[in-house]
């Protein structure tokens, strides 16, 4: 992996209900690129090859957000990007967690 970026989506809504409803439809977005992904109880990680692909899972998880009915959307992004060779995989930084 060449990449891989952190996103925290923060839906502006009435209720808890209504901000776990529309950032269960972000997920969905991300679970529909095919990319690798997990999601954590903050934040969801993906991983990918390409910088401009991540960025643009970036960009439609907030329209995402947006057109689920948040009025604002705030997100918060962690984004590790390597050249040449490859970044940490989610897998080499989790799974030893996860057993």
């Amino acid at each position: 992996m060449k990449a891989n970026v952190a996103i925290q989506i923060l839906p502006a809504a009435p209720n808890d209900q209504e901000v776990v409803r529309i950032v269960d439809e972000v997920i969905g977005y991300i679970k529909s690129t095919g990319l690798n992904y997990f999601v954590g109880p903050s934040e969801t990680s993906i991983e990918g090859e390409d910088l401009h692909q991540l960025i643009d899972v970036v960009e439609q998880c907030i329209l995402t957000a947006s057109q689920a009915g948040s009025s604002k959307v705030s997100a918060y992004v962690k984004l590790t990007y390597k050249s040449e060779g490859s970044v940490l995989t989610i897998d080499e930084k989790v799974t030893k967690h996860h057993q």
